[in-house]
């Protein structure tokens, strides 16, 4: 007898703020390059609401890190971004979250996938600590020279485009080069991860589009923070673009823990229900065709 696949849920993460506890640039690729972290992140904004020549936020900053690596004639290459990412510090029990919660996922009968969908470098995240826990990172990449120098934005992830990696992971058309798979229309019971199947972790109001997307199509989206609850929480809750918010504590019997744990379980068991009620009905609707 053939062996069923384990069915797919998937665990997506913003990273800045949501698993480590301040923006993956400030921990030392600002520093080296010997700008102040409060004057970068001015500059980038001015950029990026220049009233004559506005600018993607996102791509204002990374711009602004070319623009200062050229200022202080310090050429940024992929292996410094990858070691930057050594630097970056996680929120309690980020780092033993992942094995947990797989080991978990498997006594409910399911197979628990991570992914990153962040605005932050791709580069830093795949020097961290955690970035082997990924099935994919998609964040912003840099294009680089036959010296190896970053000169150019290669891919720019903003708060709407993040949107597109949810369908991506939905279809499992994981190439960003796939523009085919991504398009072709595939029934919702269908797609290998329903969206029912999703949970989808983030800080703030640059989330939302992920959050409600989520949300609404019968997956799960939780907010975190750190320090005190901040007044945006209540926010996200009353507009119904989360369905929980909690410390950034990813340990084990935290509030987190145990909700993602009670939401994998619900999952699971929905999941189960679905496939057997497509099942029953096919089987119906053979019978009808052979009575005919």
């Amino acid at each position: 007898m053939k062996k069923t696949k384990k069915p797919i849920v998937a665990l997506m993460y913003d990273f800045d703020k949501t698993l480590c506890t301040t923006d993956m640039q400030n921990y030392e690729l600002i520093p080296n390059l010997g700008v102040k972290k409060d004057a970068f992140w001015r500059k980038s904004t001015e950029l990026a609401e220049n009233p004559e020549a506005p600018m993607d936020r996102v791509l204002a900053y990374m711009y602004q890190i070319l623009r200062a690596s050229k200022t202080a004639e310090k050429p940024v290459r992929r292996e410094n971004f990858v070691q930057f990412g050594k630097s970056v510090e996680f929120f309690p029990g980020v780092e033993e979250w992942f094995g947990r919660i797989n080991e978990f996922g498997k006594t409910q009968g399911v197979q628990i996938q991570h992914y990153i969908i962040s605005s932050g470098l791709k580069e830093i995240i795949e020097g961290t600590a955690i970035a082997h826990e990924f099935e994919r990172i998609y964040a912003c990449e840099f294009h680089y020279d036959e010296n190896g120098a970053a000169v150019w934005p290669a891919v720019a992830v903003n708060f709407t485009g993040k949107t597109q990696f949810l369908y991506r992971i939905n279809k499992q058309a994981l190439e960003l080069w796939d523009d085919k798979t991504i398009n072709q229309y595939v029934p919702e019971n269908e797609r290998p991860v329903p969206f029912r199947n999703m949970i989808y972790f983030g800080d703030g109001v640059t989330d939302v589009p992920c959050m409600k997307l989520v949300k609404v199509n019968g997956g799960c989206s939780i907010g975190v923070y750190s320090g005190r609850r901040p007044p945006v929480c209540d926010r996200l809750i009353g507009e119904g673009r989360v369905d929980f918010v909690f410390k950034a504590d990813y340990s084990e019997g935290s509030e987190l823990d145990l909700c993602v744990k009670d939401v994998v379980t619900q999952m699971a068991s929905k999941d189960r229900l679905v496939r057997l009620s497509l099942k029953q009905a096919e089987k119906t609707a053979d019978s009808g065709k052979n009575r005919k």
